[in-house]
């Protein structure tokens, strides 16, 4: 089936949980027979290419602007995706999916993907916040289809709209190999076994600010607290924040991927995610398939069945999270094991090819080998 995606910044190696699920889900899609193209945003793509894995990339123009980019992308990639005539348009999060309504008059086929109420994000004023829940609501009552990344997102689509039929299918998780090397963490002044780890884009909603006031307080002995990632669009927050980790000595590895993210998670201590808004954080699910002991907050997507009750803390509450980082540390719990099978990016393929099929009434897909 001839498949295009918009809704995502793009692929590969593009920061954000919807890149991630993106990059990892289509090329294992284009594998069973499927006929994938990626909409990408120009902004975002530094080095252009036009096939990865299988997957056919098509960038278009995009203004980088918070507040517009994510409406304007999706409506130039309609236009696009309609000169392709595709068997399914597939749009990902809350914010493209307002023009749902609009693919379904140019005659198309529409699979969204709800990745959780963005408009719970602190970074959007009045106005967006009610795009945004006006985009979950057309996804919800246009689309021929919706996926859900968690039982969360699903009840919230049931009590608000009557949705009931949703189809959840989970973010998913590689098995990694672990990283013996050590050069790179030594760089950032690393020590193996004595750091907390956390990851994330620098906005409000990821608590980083918590997480920093937290490790202070707690000061654990011989410990240092590393955090990956960066701001999309730099602004008085992400300013803040980065300042506020210059001033207490908090290591800053600004977005990385690959070998360097991977000896960052297979050293750690600990993983940390004290976040207040998330959908199916794949960040967390990769601490898990690394065996990190975790600190996350309390909210419903971070309540994974594989975690205790003693894994969480209370959103925004500082002590709650120094505490539970003194504890976690003293108990030495990583490595731990915790049962993944629900996000198998493999499983999560098929799922997402027998859907396709059910709309498109083709079976013409190969499994994946």
């Amino acid at each position: 089936m001839r498949i295009v995606v918009t809704g995502t910044r793009g692929i590969p190696e593009i920061q954000g949980g919807v890149e991630t699920h993106c990059q990892e889900l289509y090329p294992r899609l284009a594998a069973m027979g499927h006929d994938i193209t990626v909409i990408c945003r120009k902004p975002y793509v530094t080095q252009p290419v036009d096939e990865y894995r299988g997957v056919k990339l098509l960038t278009i123009d995009t203004p980088r602007r918070k507040s517009l980019e994510a409406i304007v992308h999706t409506w130039r990639a309609l236009l696009a995706a309609r000169r392709l005539k595709p068997d399914i348009v597939h749009i990902h999060a809350v914010g493209p999916a307002l023009l749902t309504p609009v693919a379904r008059l140019m005659g198309m086929k529409v699979v969204t993907t709800n990745h959780g109420p963005d408009y719970e994000r602190h970074k959007w004023g009045r106005m967006a916040k009610a795009v945004l829940k006006m985009g979950e609501r057309m996804g919800a009552r246009w689309s021929n289809r919706v996926i859900v990344i968690s039982k969360v997102i699903a009840d919230i689509l049931k009590q608000k709209y009557g949705r009931s039929d949703t189809d959840l299918i989970y973010n998913g998780v590689n098995t990694p190999v672990r990283s013996t090397c050590t050069d790179y963490i030594e760089g950032l002044g690393l020590e193996s076994g004595k750091y907390i780890v956390a990851v994330g884009r620098f906005v409000e909603e990821k608590g980083f600010h918590d997480l920093i006031d937290a490790f202070v307080k707690a000061a654990p002995k011989g410990y240092k607290l590393a955090i990956a990632g960066d701001a999309d669009h730099p602004d008085e927050y992400s300013e803040n924040l980065k300042r506020k980790a210059y001033d207490n000595g908090i290591v800053l590895t600004g977005f990385i991927r690959g070998e360097r993210m991977n000896q960052l998670m297979s050293h750690a201590a600990l993983f940390a995610m004290p976040s207040y808004h998330e959908g199916l954080p794949i960040a967390l699910l990769e601490a898990l398939s690394y065996g990190l002991d975790v600190a996350v907050s309390d909210i419903p997507a971070c309540r994974l069945d594989c975690l205790e009750a003693s894994d969480h803390h209370q959103v925004g509450d500082v002590d709650s999270l120094s505490d539970l980082i003194t504890t976690k540390l003293e108990l030495k719990a990583t490595p731990r094991s915790y049962d993944l099978s629900p996000y198998n990016w493999d499983r999560i393929a098929r799922q997402t090819s027998e859907l396709y099929n059910s709309i498109g009434g083709k079976h013409s897909t190969k499994p994946i080998s």
